[in-house]
């Protein structure tokens, strides 16, 4: 599919810019797809066909600013029970939740008005499209099912981050003040509403030819997330759990959705298109739409992938190390907290996650005669180029034994801030150069391993715990090492919610996922306080809902009283 970046501004609601780049698909089957550059597109060229086809793209392109993103990732990740903060990097004040953590967080702003940039894309194409003549009726109406899919989506993640917010379902032409906060059990009726719209329309299959675009999987899987989601908040309703339930058991046996039988080839560099992606959100190596600051679009949509950066340990100033493109640029952000370490990936015998999520070896791209770093067992370290520099085992050995190994031991009583087990899940060895921040890999936003643990916890949470442990026997047989399998099957006894408390964070690790799951779960607090000692003394009950920005409150007439700031900030 094209995607074009658009600056469709919520007060004006007019597609002022666009940029339409072309992605070249690495799959069988996949046309490479035509490029053109486009500006200063007037405000009625949205109501001509290849305005709806634009405009959908632009839509699309919003989901950049979330998924595989600094500020996607500050949001999800930090303030978890399963990563605290590295020793470098900004927007530390994210996971401590200390009170500079407040509504003129510039990434909240954006988190805001780039999400309500997206929707009022979505409403001006939804209220427009009944006029445009030259489309045929199909066509027309899986562009609107893709859009009203869009629109969900976006609220899902308002919603979740902030509770009320301003809910908006008609394009806004001109500057308005005259906003509010609409209850949270409205905003879940829209994004349903919408979804339930959208899912008879939408192609009912895997990928659709023009790849990236919703299909009806994808929409059902969303919604059954929402179902979920919705059960434990204030919107709750006796029957989330068993909608939730229908959606996700049809994602899993309609459409032929598979898991890979290999756990570490889901992330796999160069498989980001495989039969475990339901939905993915694009990205391009094209540096006219991938570079921070580019004049011609959105500079915050024009980031691209940079989750490579961010869990990666100070590898490149070790003896024997360099930075390089394939080992990525360490931004030393996120250090798994101990819990992740040592509870979580606890079982290392039977089950390969651990083995398959975390970087082990480094090999020397410097090679060359050193005095030893970290690991004092030896006085100094000799490399020839390729030979094991840096081996992290995972577990203790002595110094008599560290001693013997020809390279520097990373043990876990030598993690620091800086030197830790990294995540190897979006590493992006395909960058330009080894500085490059604007990383080129799409990003998995909805994959079927997560669709089985959501289906085993809506069985779980309605007594359907025979039911549910086969169901994610599915995702444990695979994550298991060969041989392992029948030790990794659960049984309905093993069935709770510390279950899939940990289950969640083994499978999902890193994948934007945690603060919104300890949310739902009403575990936040705790899990914090208990995991992450980063954030431990600072956060408070209030923070299960972010601030409010306060530039929102501030152009909206009468201020807080009639748009309230959330409780505590």
């Amino acid at each position: 599919m094209k995607i074009i970046y658009s600056i469709f501004n919520k007060s004006l609601g007019a597609l002022k810019y666009a940029l339409i780049t072309g992605l070249l698909l690495s799959v069988s089957c996949q046309d490479i797809l035509e490029e053109d550059v486009i500006s200063r597109i007037g405000n009625d060229y949205l109501s001509t066909p290849s305005g709806l086809n634009d405009g959908v793209n632009a839509a699309y392109s919003t989901l950049r600013m979330w998924y595989g993103t600094e500020r996607g990732n500050n949001f999800t990740v930090f303030g978890t029970d399963t990563y605290r903060m590295g020793s470098d990097g900004s927007w530390k004040f994210i996971n401590q939740y200390t009170n500079q953590f407040d509504s003129r967080t510039g990434q909240l702003n954006e988190i805001w008005d780039e999400s309500y940039r997206g929707i009022n894309t979505c409403n001006a194409i939804i209220e427009r499209a009944e006029g445009i003549t030259g489309v045929n009726e199909q066509t027309k109406n899986q562009r609107l099912a893709e859009v009203k899919f869009l629109r969900a989506h976006y609220y899902f993640i308002l919603v979740q981050t902030f509770g009320a917010v301003d809910l908006q379902l008609t394009e806004t032409l001109v500057p308005t003040k005259e906003v509010s906060r609409t209850p949270v059990p409205a905003i879940y009726d829209a994004i349903i509403k919408d979804l339930t719209e959208a899912i008879p329309n939408l192609e009912p299959i895997i990928r659709s030819n023009n790849y990236g675009r919703a299909t009806r999987p994808a929409a059902e899987h969303l919604l059954g997330k929402v179902y979920l989601t919705k059960a434990t908040s204030e919107a709750q309703a006796g029957d989330d759990y068993s909608k939730a339930e229908v959606l996700l058991k049809k994602v899993i046996s309609d459409y032929g959705f598979r898991l890979l039988p290999d756990f570490k080839d889901v992330h796999g560099f160069g498989n980001e298109i495989n039969d475990e992606v339901i939905f993915a959100v694009q990205y391009t190596r094209d540096p006219l739409t991938n570079l921070q600051g580019n004049s011609s679009a959105n500079p915050v949509l024009n980031s691209g992938n940079n989750g490579h950066v961010f869990f990666l340990m100070e590898y490149d100033t070790q003896p024997g190390m360099r930075r390089d493109t394939q080992n990525g640029r360490p931004f030393k952000r996120f250090r798994p907290t101990d819990y992740t370490l040592n509870t979580i990936f606890a079982d290392r015998e039977n089950d390969a996650r651990y083995d398959k999520s975390f970087v082990h070896v480094f090999r020397s791209n410097r090679p060359g005669t050193y005095n030893t770093s970290f690991d004092t067992s030896k006085p100094s370290v000799t490399f020839a180029e390729g030979d094991t520099a840096i081996f992290l085992p995972g577990v203790e050995l002595s110094v008599a034994e560290r001693a013997t190994r020809p390279y520097q031991v990373l043990v876990p009583s030598l993690y620091t801030d800086k030197l830790y087990p990294a995540l190897n899940k979006f590493l992006d060895p395909g960058r330009a150069d080894l500085t490059q921040f604007e990383g080129g890999r799409d990003y998995i936003a909805f994959r079927l391993a997560d669709t089985y643990l959501m289906l085993g916890e809506v069985l779980f949470r309605q007594g359907k715990n025979a039911e549910a442990a086969d169901v994610v026997n599915n995702v444990r047989r695979r994550a298991a090492f060969p041989g392992k399998e029948a030790a990794m099957e659960v049984t309905a006894a093993d069935i709770n919610l510390e279950f899939f408390v940990e289950e969640r964070a083994r499978e999902l690790l890193g994948e934007q996922m945690r603060w919104f799951d300890l949310k739902r779960w009403g575990l936040l607090i705790e899990r914090v306080r208990l995991h992450n000692p980063d954030a431990a003394p600072n956060i408070q009950e209030y923070h299960s809902l972010r601030p409010i920005p306060q530039n929102q409150i501030d152009r909206t007439t009468g201020g807080e009283a009639s748009f309230p700031q959330n409780p505590g900030y």
